[in-house]
């Protein structure tokens, strides 16, 4: 092995190990995928918990700061093809490997860029930070996973940015209060944090609903090496979803639901099975 073909490989394996140090959940599911898929996955969300962890955690730093050194770093990583930096250098290979778009890479940073700053959104600028934050990283997994196949691609585009948008919308209901006291942020639209009714809750849960439904239509369509992770990764998010409908807005906004461990195993041997059984 040539030393540039070397650095590449231990880049990929840095993002492979920030991916299991920060979500024992999307590790799960990258390992069900064919294990052709998995270091590519791994360089994508090592660069896109890079980005977050500059708006969300550093707060003793310059974060503006900091994250516009890092957009700058990711373009120039783009542009030369090559960067010292592990998680970047690991992206820009896949990116070019696999045509991930670049207005996608362009979507994800406005958006990270937009929650350095405490906001009220509207509709527009909700759409605008889902796309961004969420269904642009669901597109950059399709362009692996449809591996150059154009038609494929354009058929399971726009279930994917739903799915992308459902597990999205889910975490802002799980992380209502989180991003509220330690943010300043509501991301609903209209919906005031100290007015946060049952009513309002079901009204949110019902475009969720409707976005799993488009999203999981695609899941049955993608190709065979992709299908049970991201079958995975949607039953756990219905998993998550269906506890959170279960109870009261007010019971949310004073803890943060989750989905034990030996829960998300079980979801992922049920997930196997179906698999295996040609239900999905």
């Amino acid at each position: 092995m040539d030393h540039v073909a070397l650095f590449t490989e231990t880049s990929r394996a840095c993002s492979k190990l920030i991916t299991q140090r920060y979500s024992t959940s999307f590790t799960l599911g990258i390992r069900t995928l064919d294990k052709r898929f998995h270091l590519p996955v791994y360089s994508v969300y090592g660069f896109v918990r890079w980005a977050d962890e500059i708006v969300d955690t550093f707060h003793e730093h310059d974060k503006a700061a900091l994250f516009a050194d890092f957009e700058r770093q990711t373009y120039e990583a783009l542009d030369k093809r090559i960067s010292l930096n592990p998680v970047l250098h690991a992206f820009q290979d896949v990116v070019h490997q696999y045509g991930i778009d670049r207005e996608f890479i362009a979507a994800f940073l406005y958006s990270m860029e937009m929650d350095l700053d405490d906001r009220s959104y509207d509709q527009s600028l909700y759409s605008k930070y889902i796309y961004g934050s969420a269904e642009v990283v669901g597109l950059m997994c399709l362009r692996i996973f449809c591996e150059g196949n154009e038609a494929e691609f354009e058929r399971l585009r726009e279930p994917a940015r739903r799915l992308g948008s459902a597990f999205q919308k889910i975490n802002f209901l799980r992380d209502i209060r989180s991003d509220y006291e330690d943010r300043g942020r509501v991301y609903f639209p209209g919906v005031q944090y100290e007015r946060f009714t049952d009513a309002v809750k079901r009204d949110i849960e019902d475009d969720i609903r409707a976005d799993f439904e488009a999203g999981y239509a695609g899941i049955v369509q993608l190709p065979q090496a992709a299908r049970l992770g991201v079958y995975l990764a949607y039953v756990y998010y219905l998993k998550l979803f269906d506890k959170i409908r279960r109870l009261p807005a007010a019971h949310i906004q004073q803890q943060r639901v989750r989905v034990p461990t030996n829960t998300k195993l079980l979801l992922l041997m049920g997930s196997w099975l179906r698999y295996r059984m040609a239900k999905i």
